[in-house]
């Protein structure tokens, strides 16, 4: 395989961090970008600088937004930022790690920019590919970190298949090297997890104590109730489980 030169947009991040040890580790050049390095994807400062050369780009930038309207428009921003900078760059292939379930979701703000990313993606100028993951194995610990107060943590009781962050990034890797597929089937981890228990067990692994409230809140309401989180029949399904990420962790 020849060495190729991609960029990765969100580089500082957990899976945008993952990916860039995966595609160095094949042997490529990878671009970090990211606000903290000198790339600025909401303004397009230091864009056009950075995708010089560049093939590929990897997005896999976040956004924590709870409003609606907010995640909209940072995601949008920046995902229009990047893909003018990617066409004027010549980009060959631009690769965005989504969501599995996007579609099937209402009321959740990141979600609705999520969406907005793909339907700037699949419009845009760059060939492409969109790749929906499940939630990570770490989500339900990070969930737990964002409600907690005087040791107790609000959390929904949502039914998930999580997938690992090295899988992820390795997918994301192996795809970004490829050429675009459009959208990509959904990628998952092998067996469903209940979110709660997801929280406790990690928690608990990394020597953190906190009382877990299972509830319905407005981050993750009861449209995201029952199987709607779970994979589609033709998901690929990525091999670490829950508890082979969670020795790590210990």
């Amino acid at each position: 395989m020849r060495t190729m030169r991609i960029a990765v947009a969100g580089a500082t991040g957990n899976i945008g961090a993952l990916t860039v040890t995966a595609l160095e580790k094949a042997g490529h050049h990878v671009v970090r970008i990211s606000r903290s390095l000198g790339v600025d994807l909401l303004s397009g400062d230091g864009l056009d600088d950075a995708l010089t050369g560049v093939e590929a780009v990897v997005d896999t930038t976040n956004c924590t937004a709870t409003d609606r309207d907010e995640a909209v428009a940072y995601l949008g921003t920046t995902t229009r930022n990047l893909l003018a900078a990617g066409e004027r760059a010549g980009i060959r292939h631009h690769v965005l790690l989504s969501i599995a379930g996007v579609d099937r979701v209402e009321g959740n703000a990141h979600y609705a920019g999520k969406r907005e990313q793909e339907r700037l993606v699949a419009e845009g100028p760059v060939p492409w590919t969109i790749v929906p993951a499940t939630q990570f194995h770490d989500f339900a610990a990070m969930v737990t970190s964002w409600t907690e107060q005087d040791g107790t943590a609000a959390i929904a009781p949502l039914l998930v298949q999580p997938i690992a962050p090295g899988d992820v990034a390795g997918i994301l890797a192996e795809i970004a090297t490829g050429a675009p597929q459009g959208r990509y089937r959904e990628v998952a981890g092998p067996e469903p997890q209940d979110l709660v228990d997801m929280a406790r067990r990690t928690n608990d692994a990394r020597g953190h104590t906190v009382t877990l409230v299972p509830t319905w809140a407005s981050l993750f309401g009861p449209a995201m109730a029952g199987e709607v989180l779970l994979p589609r029949a033709d998901a690929r399904i990525a091999p670490t489980t829950f508890d082979e990420w969670l020795a790590a962790q210990r």
